[in-house]
């Protein structure tokens, strides 16, 4: 328990560390600069997948050095080994690219995080391109010890990526719960001459907070919670994109779909929850399908 503890106390200070804010501001408008095109950024962001992608691409370096590592314990695989570390390396580009794209639109405590897990992959990375120069010389146990370093940095920078994702709750679904917590059939939500046209509006259903946005006679309705931070979407600004009304997410500028709750461009990757409307006697009422 007392490693736990101290793993805690660690993260806890990394997370808190505002020392390292003008490092994340400097690296942040470097990815800003260098990724521009939108249709670049939501293919690393993985809009198309519907989910994120950099959890995919660290597969092909951590798979290889991990391999390399256990072929380094039987006799006769030095150039197997060898061939892995290269391969790993060689992988390590579509993982920075990905993972830099997320962590630029993360909030200012994961951003420190997700800083020093970039941190530890580059020392990983020098350590395991010495390992494979080594090697390449004929340095066999020199090279496996760069290499054992190497995985023993991954290992900590993994803990950091944990740490984002299951702690921090960076790249998750944030509009998961909707479903489970809204009721079935039909709901209330008010008069339809309360809505102005054409302007966000926040409304409680059950505890669920949703979007409204009136038009003409009728309207459309999300979740209000954005599922890529949860940022307010009533917030948000109201634009056409790709032929289609959208609401823009005010925190990291995600786009969605009013019609259907579609990503049209990210950060965001997992759809915002859609409501059936139906206006009865100028009432409207609400029911999201597969809720209960």
């Amino acid at each position: 328990m007392r490693e736990l503890s101290i793993a805690k106390k660690v993260t806890t200070a990394v997370e808190d560390a505002e020392v390292l804010d003008p490092v994340v501001d400097r690296v942040r408008g470097i990815v800003n600069a260098v990724v521009q095109p939108r249709g670049l950024r939501d293919l690393l962001h993985g809009v198309p997948v519907g989910h994120a992608v950099h959890p995919i691409t660290v597969m092909l370096p951590i798979g290889a050095w991990v391999s390399s590592a256990i072929l380094d314990f039987l006799p006769g695989s030095e150039r197997a080994s060898r061939a892995l570390v290269g391969a790993g390396i060689a992988g390590v580009l579509p993982s920075v690219a990905t993972g830099l794209t997320d962590w630029s639109e993360l909030h200012e405590q994961q951003q420190r995080v997700g800083l020093v897990h970039a941190a530890s992959n580059t020392v990983a990375t020098v350590l395991y391109a010495a390992s494979f120069v080594q090697r390449g010389r004929g340095r066999q146990t020199s090279g496996r010890m760069l290499g054992l370093a190497g995985l023993a940095v991954v290992g900590f920078s993994g803990y950091l990526g944990g740490h984002l994702a299951y702690r921090q709750a960076a790249a998750v679904n944030h509009a998961e719960d909707v479903p489970h917590r809204f009721p079935t059939g039909w709901r209330h939500l008010g008069a339809l001459e309360e809505f102005a046209h054409n302007e966000p509006t926040q409304r409680t259903v059950d505890g669920v907070p949703l979007l409204v946005v009136r038009s003409g006679a009728g309207v459309d309705v999300l979740a209000n919670t954005c599922s890529h931070l949860s940022g307010p979407l009533d917030e948000g600004e109201l634009v056409v994109a790709d032929g289609e009304r959208c609401v823009v997410c005010p925190w990291h500028k995600s786009v969605f779909s009013l019609s259907t709750g579609d990503v049209i461009h990210g950060p965001a990757t997992a759809p915002q929850p859609k409501f059936e409307s139906r206006v009865t006697d100028g009432s409207i009422e609400v029911m999201l399908e597969g809720a209960g």
